[in-house]
């Protein structure tokens, strides 16, 4: 399983189905990175707006959890 894989089937976790867009959205607008080009590297920039993201679609505690979540990814 990819790295990219691991951060989805985490994401699933927070918003269901529409999670592999929100990451794809994520990657693209704020790392400038496709899915493909996801490395150990950006995990701690991509929880970062994991959250700040997922705040304007959950509640604040839930979105600091799916931050928190996202960070612990290891490649």
């Amino acid at each position: 399983m990819s790295l990219y894989d691991d951060v989805i089937k985490v994401a699933k976790l927070y918003l269901g189905p529409a999670a592999e867009r929100f990451i794809n959205r994520q990657l693209s607008t704020h790392l400038n990175k496709a899915a493909s080009e996801l490395t150990a590297g950006d995990i701690e920039e991509l929880a970062k707006w994991c959250f700040v993201s997922g705040r304007l679609v959950m509640p604040e505690e839930r979105a600091k959890e799916f931050g928190e979540a996202v960070k612990k990814i290891k490649a």
